[in-house]
């Protein structure tokens, strides 16, 4: 299988991260040289944090992520990571990727946050990255925030939290999950092991 790049820019739990991907059979690393991200076969953005303050970390690599993925590789983020694939949030000023057309909101309607623990998903449509994954399959959320796609057809799954929220999402190659794949047991190691087969090179 192919070389991932898993992005340290300064927020996330990247060496779970790492061995979670290794565990699936990658050879993954943790990286801060943009060439090596422009050349990886897949790319990883963990994070955990304020969307501003990592979006601000963010911008010395975002050539480099863009250059990687006009040269195939698919991307994934996961939690803040996900949230970063977008334009914007309402949680502090800063551009994301924009890889993906939309903004991040807070949740309201007085819920409780951040939306902590275990919660399940409802896939809305078929996708490889969910091959083998149930639906009411558990996963490991922490977040005070979630993303709204422009595209109603860029949500894979929904998760429900006084009222039903975007928790994977993904297009042409671009892949997010709110939750940890990573700390969420055999199905996020299931998701992560989907990941690693649409990887081409």
């Amino acid at each position: 299988m192919g070389v991932v790049s898993v992005v340290d820019y300064g927020v996330g739990n990247l060496f779970s991260m790492t061995n979670a991907l290794r565990r699936t059979g990658l050879e993954a690393e943790v990286v801060k040289d943009p060439a090596k991200i422009e050349a990886a076969d897949a790319i990883i953005l963990p994070g955990v944090g304020n969307f501003g303050a990592a979006a601000a970390k963010l911008d010395a690599f975002k050539g480099a992520i863009a250059r990687g993925y006009e040269n195939g590789a698919p991307i994934l983020g996961s939690c803040l990571g996900m949230q970063l694939l977008f334009e914007g949030s309402d949680e502090s000023p800063g551009e994301g990727l924009g890889l993906l057309g939309g903004r991040v909101r807070r949740f309201g309607g007085g819920m409780k946050v951040p939306h902590m623990g275990w919660n399940t998903i409802r896939a809305l449509r078929d996708d490889p990255l969910l091959e083998g994954i149930p639906d009411c399959a558990y996963f490991y959320f922490v977040h005070s925030f979630y993303p709204c796609p422009e595209e109603a057809g860029a949500t894979l799954a929904v998760t429900d939290y006084g009222g039903e929220f975007t928790s994977i999402v993904g297009q042409s190659r671009v892949y997010g999950t709110q939750f940890h794949p990573e700390k969420s047991g055999k199905a996020g190691a299931t998701l992560l092991s989907n990941f690693a087969k649409t990887i081409r090179r």
